[in-house]
């Protein structure tokens, strides 16, 4: 096993150690910064989709089906991404993996800038999806293992996810109405190459211990059980498996909102070009609550506020489903982005609560890149149900799924249990 990242928990942060200089604090600060832009690209990239379905729909000559396929081959490049990422983790670490992520993003949106046919342009779907896996599986595992404001962090790097994702319909719902449509992915390329740049200059490859380290933590001695194999030790922790399918019902139910309601507000709404917008709002409101629910968070107690986030999108969800509003309908979306936002972030605290510390890195990265699969499953079925029955299918599905991510919750263990 390569530099252990696996293995990389935190016995001391910055603020305990008191051996830790100005310099390694400066350093620890621009790493999460960087963490961020990489998580500003995944919402970029997941804000994209919902403004450019339609005119996909209308260059390709595709339905709700077939245009679905983008979901589908994103899917198969998030799982093969979040099973590779323990293999590539061990075998290589933390930087070379996480770069080898931000390549595959590179590569996919170049080939989609050109407009190629439909069976290529879905392809580099695939190739973006294991990108992203890989690079949420690092970022996520990265800033969990930290000691000091982990929680907060978690807060701040999914906050820059719904930044990426609030900013990208603006400028996609222009590209949208423009003859080289397929010119937006030429900005996505743009912040795809500045990421591997940032990626290469701030963690040079090394891996994750050593990242630490350098920044000022004390990296702990290894334990004979924690030697074991990180693929094994994962796959047989059922708490793991609760929250991976929590996460993917989550972030399904977060792209599904945020890439179908455009198409929602202008079949069922009447909504003009500039509905793509809406979409924004859903982002801009993720984006809020991330930061802004802190402290309810902790007021309340995260597990608790849970289910008391999902009860009030869920009664959203019914309003902008009986009520034809246009403006009313795009409000309540913006609210449901404020409440949905805390969700993935108190997850993934969740996890660093109850996972032993020695399978910490490898489980987040396991429940990052499957959940992103869900940024494909649901978007897909939306897209069959509405070829079927139409959009207004929409609310419904999301009122059942939210529902179901309640009853997931209550599963997930509630005690800390860390056997280091």
């Amino acid at each position: 096993m390569e530099g252990g990242d696996s293995l990389s928990y935190r016995a001391n942060g910055n603020a305990s150690n008191p051996g830790v200089t100005r310099q390694q604090r400066n350093l620890a600060r621009v790493q999460f910064v960087a963490l961020c832009w990489t998580l500003f690209l995944a919402g970029w990239n997941d804000g994209t989709t919902g403004p450019l379905l339609p005119r996909i729909q209308e260059v390709y000559h595709v339905n709700f089906t077939i245009v679905s396929l983008i979901f589908v081959f994103a899917c198969v490049g998030f799982i093969v991404g979040a099973l590779a990422n323990m293999y590539l983790t061990d075998k290589f670490g933390f930087g070379k993996t996480l770069v080898l992520g931000s390549l595959c993003q590179v590569i996919a949106y170049s080939i989609q800038c050109s407009a190629p046919p439909f069976p290529v342009f879905v392809m580099a779907y695939t190739i973006n999806g294991a990108g992203i896996a890989l690079q949420d599986a690092q970022a996520n595992g990265f800033v969990a293992t930290l000691k000091n404001h982990a929680e907060t962090k978690m807060g701040v790097l999914h906050a820059a996810y719904g930044l990426g994702a609030f900013a990208s319909p603006l400028a996609a719902t222009q590209f949208a109405q423009l003859p080289r449509w397929s010119f937006h992915f030429l900005a996505s390329l743009g912040i795809a190459v500045s990421n591997t740049i940032v990626l290469v200059s701030i963690f040079k490859l090394k891996t994750q211990d050593d990242c630490l380290e350098q920044a000022g933590e004390v990296i702990p001695e290894k334990t004979a059980e924690s030697q074991g194999g990180t693929f094994k030790q994962v796959t047989r922790t059922r708490a793991v498996h609760l929250l991976a399918i929590f996460i993917l019902i989550y972030v399904g139910v977060e792209v599904t909102v945020g890439g179908w309601i455009v198409t929602f507000i202008i079949d069922v709404r009447g909504g003009g070009p500039s509905s793509g917008y809406i979409s924004s709002g859903f982002f801009g409101g993720l984006t809020v609550g991330r930061v802004a629910l802190l402290w309810v968070n902790k007021k309340v107690g995260e597990r608790r506020v849970l289910f008391i986030y999902a009860a009030l999108s869920i009664a959203l969800e019914i309003v902008i489903w009986f009520v034809p509003s246009l403006i009313g309908n795009a409000v309540a979306v913006s609210i449901v982005g404020v409440l949905l936002g805390p969700m993935y972030p108190i997850a993934m605290n969740q996890a660093s609560r109850i996972l032993p510390r020695w399978i910490l890195t490898g489980s987040i990265g396991w429940i990052a890149g499957f959940g992103q699969a869900g940024s494909a499953v649901l978007p897909f079925m939306t897209g069959v149900i509405a070829q079927k029955r139409g959009i207004k299918s929409l609310q419904p599905l999301l009122v059942s799924m939210m529902a179901f991510m309640m009853f997931l919750w209550a599963l997930v263990p509630k005690a800390p249990r860390r056997p280091d």
